[in-house]
């Protein structure tokens, strides 16, 4: 049986046909693309993707299925899905059911189209922009009346969505084996992977909701605070960033990841601005500027900090410095003062999926707050 017809129609106009894969029905979000090769379940439940339709640059989708363990959060969470050719039957031992299974569950709509390079190369050209794709009926209707429609969608800039993805309640999660530190973490859009990595470290992790005040956070007498990834426009979450400085204020050893990162070089009197197509994958090559390594490492951001990388600057905090830049575009990829135990970087050492070369950070974040006892 020949699946329903779906279009993915981009804000400038240009449309790419093929068939429906998920739930049908129409949907809209920024258009983005994803060069992983693996770890498709991690991608699309990772709060990070709030409001974005997501394309895979990789050809096959849905080998594997999908499983109880590997999502990153309670549902999927990308606003659509773009494949170029799925996979016909899931086949792995820990599969407990399809892809297709778990987006039609999820009312999540996709497209399987023979044009993801030629999508990929135009969004890495004009820039990510405002999309929405249409199956089944939806997709029967005149090119220009659903050009309307994504037309008439927000865009990313200006959007707080830390607040929508972001847990309601605080939690915790336990330190394996002996608790060596009490870690509060602010939930910008967590992936479940970085508590995780950090209980592994005997940290016991406070998740708190996005929204949480410095007085919320230090009401926790806690050995270091981290504020997590997150989907929107980092100049539209002041909240978070009056938080931040609270507890710098308060001498508290701190460590920011992606989302995170913005947050902190905002408390730093930084500026953040809209890369043109964002990083999206597991393959990004970021060298430490002090040791001049280099790691591979995942990413999922649009967005980045804008600081000078030429050497110290100073901040509220004391002398600051750039700590990494990525080697593709020479971005900022991290931050550090030199004057105070606070970090960060914008990609993400939980390394879910993604390579492990970055994990080491975790450790040095143990070691920052073993250093402020």
């Amino acid at each position: 049986m020949t699946p329903p017809p779906a279009v993915l129609v981009l804000e400038d106009g240009k449309t790419f046909r093929g068939e429906a894969f998920g739930a049908l029905g129409e949907t809209f979000g920024e258009m983005v693309f994803n060069t992983g090769m693996t770890g498709y379940q991690e991608t699309l439940t990772d709060p990070s993707y709030a409001r974005q339709i997501v394309a895979m640059t990789a050809p096959h989708i849905g080998n594997t299925g999908v499983n109880g363990e590997d999502p990153e959060s309670g549902r999927i969470q990308v606003a659509g899905y773009v494949v170029r050719e799925p996979a016909r039957l899931a086949s792995n031992w820990r599969a407990t059911g399809s892809l297709e299974e778990a987006l039609r569950a999820q009312g999540v709509v996709g497209i399987a189209m023979p044009g993801t390079r030629a999508l990929t190369r135009h969004l890495r050209d004009k820039g990510a922009m405002r999309a929405g794709v249409f199956s089944g009926d939806a997709a029967l209707a005149p090119e220009r009346e659903l050009l309307d429609k994504v037309l008439a969608g927000p865009s990313m800039v200006g959007a707080d969505l830390a607040r929508e993805v972001s847990t309601p309640e605080p939690y915790v999660v336990a330190a394996h084996g002996e608790k060596r530190f009490t870690v509060a973490a602010v939930d910008l859009g967590i992936k479940a992977m970085t508590p995780y990595r950090m209980a592994q470290r005997g940290c016991e992790v406070h998740v708190l909701p996005a929204a949480s005040t410095a007085e919320d956070i230090l009401a926790l007498d806690p050995d270091g605070v981290f504020f997590s990834n997150g989907p929107g426009d980092p100049a539209a979450a002041d909240y978070a960033v009056e938080a931040l400085r609270g507890v710098l204020d308060a001498g508290k050893p701190f460590f920011g990841i992606c989302f995170g990162n913005q947050i902190f070089g905002r408390a730093l009197g930084l500026g953040t601005y809209k890369l043109r197509f964002g990083h999206r994958g597991v393959n990004q090559p970021v060298r430490d500027v002090r040791t001049g390594k280099v790691d591979i490492s995942a990413h999922n951001h649009g967005f980045a900090v804008d600081a000078p990388t030429d050497g110290p600057f100073d901040t509220p905090y004391g002398r600051g410095e750039v700590s990494h830049v990525n080697l593709n575009d020479g971005c900022v990829e991290g931050l550090r003062l030199l004057d105070y135990p606070a970090f960060s970087v914008q990609y993400h050492p939980e390394a879910a999926a993604g390579p492990h070369d970055a994990t080491g950070l975790f450790d040095r974040f143990c070691e920052l707050m073993g250093g402020a006892r």
